[in-house]
């Protein structure tokens, strides 16, 4: 009997220090919002929340934008949130829809060549400060829970 009671509590304490399993990170929180371009909604571009401290823990999170609304993925599961803390963001539209060839780039390194040559031949329709989180200014603390934060993006 005092064995299935040592078990049993190896088992809990080993159930606790995991983190109750899945990917052994913290929590993600749902983060959406609106990103507007002189007043009218974006209406396609990708944003980037890219964490303020670096850490391996912390991947950043990133979303495409349509019609103007994002929900950020920090895992490539669509809309699975993202994890606390500050982050720095990037925003960017361009006139070439790299949809297609985002979806290609799973075939290897030539179709992550086709991803470079697609984003060399297209047009920056935002203003270039906004690509880069150096130069853009915008920042979000993802909290733990719910998060909507919305941008205007102005000349």
């Amino acid at each position: 009997m005092i064995h299935r009671r040592q078990l049993a509590i190896l088992a809990l304490a080993i159930f606790v220090v995991s983190g109750c399993g899945g990917d052994g990170r913290n929590k993600r929180y749902k983060v959406s919002g609106k990103v507007t371009y002189k007043g009218q909604p974006l209406k396609s571009g990708t944003i980037q929340f890219y964490p303020e401290k670096a850490s391996g823990d912390n991947p950043g999170a990133s979303s495409t934008i349509t019609d103007g609304y994002y929900t950020l993925s920090a895992t490539g599961m669509e809309g699975d949130g993202a994890y606390p803390g500050d982050y720095l963001v990037a925003i960017e539209a361009r006139d070439t829809d790299m949809s297609q060839a985002l979806k290609n780039a799973g075939g290897g390194a030539a179709r992550q060549d086709d991803i470079a040559k697609a984003y060399a031949k297209s047009k920056l329709l935002t203003p270039k400060k906004y690509a880069i989180t150096d130069t853009s200014g915008l920042k979000a603390k993802v909290e733990a829970r719910s998060n909507s934060f919305d941008f205007e993006l102005v000349d």
